[in-house]
């Protein structure tokens, strides 16, 4: 089943199918996202970790952008 066909069977629902639909869609998204997020922030923290990261102004930034 292709998505045009999904959202054709989802249109043939009454109108608290298809709103019962959207709001689960929308809260796996919501979760999807927010999983991605933590995993982020997980490797972002192994950076850290792994002294892989540099701070500095945004002046410094833009100099090593240049340098590169």
């Amino acid at each position: 089943m292709n998505v045009n066909e999904i959202l054709n069977t989802i249109s043939s629902l009454t109108e608290d199918e298809q709103y019962f639909i959207a709001d689960t869609l929308n809260k796996r998204m919501r979760d999807l996202k927010r999983s991605q997020i933590a995993a982020r922030g997980k490797q972002a923290e192994e950076n850290y970790e792994q002294g892989q990261v540099t701070s500095g102004t945004v002046a410094d930034l833009m100099s090593a952008l240049d340098d590169d």
